[in-house]
């Protein structure tokens, strides 16, 4: 198991072309959110519009509409009960978030059905949340693209079938080459099984232990795979680890980290990590 430094950023985050626009950065459509969870779905478009990703859609409840317009005005909304708008975004997108505070009735499993009958094998698809679930519950089959899954130990209990107990590497690694997908299995020491190799994230802290801890990981993962579409399994490695990295640094003077907290200090984070290794250093607060 190798383990993750940051040198993932360095070899991720570099100086943006001098001519570039929006659509070199990628869109992402992210998807999910219901009436009870809207929290869940802004939290991770925050984070994909702050990681740098050119160009960000939300598609959730029409009741979320003005909470989002009010808290991140960089991001455009669409309903997502709109079946076949929702089925254009998802097409039209470089990467697909879908799944945090989506829900698991039975408006949940369409929308999600939907989704999942118009993405593209181009695509990274980030499956997260409520959508981990609704696979499992239902036996759905992955829809086309890279599939990167998100869960939690008790999510990816469900999707693998292996208790938390018995989450071992070798019994991870053979789910995860059943699945044929990238899994970030999010827990102390975050692990990420990738096609041939497996991770192992060696920072974090307790004060991340927040609701919405999780929503925001899986939309920085997915800003960072449209922003750095050219190698997308480093771009998950150094979202994982920019997300502990900053949370660590906000955590010395806080006792929680909020997550919206690390979204917004994402910028100043990446310009940091641009430079080479040798001129900057990880504690970007100070």
């Amino acid at each position: 198991m190798e383990k993750l430094t940051d040198q993932i950023l360095h070899d991720v985050i570099k100086p943006r072309p001098e001519h570039s626009f929006k659509g070199t950065f990628g869109k992402v459509t992210l998807v999910g959110g219901n009436r009870n969870f809207g929290g869940a779905i802004i939290m991770a478009a925050t984070a994909s519009v702050c990681a740098g990703a050119g160009l960000v859609t939300v598609c959730t409840d029409q009741s979320n509409s003005g909470a989002l317009h009010s808290q991140l005005p960089e991001a455009m909304f669409a309903d997502f009960t709109n079946d076949t708008q929702v089925a254009s975004l998802v097409t039209a997108a470089t990467t697909v978030v879908v799944g945090p505070g989506l829900g698991d009735d039975d408006q949940g499993l369409h929308i999600l059905k939907n989704v999942f009958a118009h993405t593209t094998i181009q695509q990274n698809v980030v499956v997260d949340g409520s959508a981990i679930t609704l696979m499992a519950q239902e036996q759905l089959t992955a829809p086309r693209g890279n599939i990167i899954y998100t869960p939690h130990e008790m999510e990816w209990q469900r999707l693998s079938g292996i208790k938390i107990a018995d989450q071992t590497p070798d019994r991870n690694r053979a789910a995860r080459d059943k699945l044929d997908a990238t899994v970030v299995l999010k827990k102390h020491h975050t692990e990420i099984y990738a096609k041939e190799q497996t991770y192992q994230l060696t920072i974090g802290t307790p004060a991340q232990a927040v609701g919405g801890m999780g929503d925001t990981l899986a939309g920085m993962v997915g800003g960072f795979v449209a922003e750095f579409h050219q190698t997308p399994l480093k771009a998950v490695l150094a979202a994982v680890y920019a997300h502990s990295a900053i949370a660590e640094q906000l955590a010395k003077n806080q006792y929680i980290v909020l997550p919206h907290q690390i979204s917004r200090a994402l910028p100043t984070f990446m310009k940091k990590m641009e430079a080479a290794p040798d001129e900057h250093h990880i504690g970007f607060l100070d």
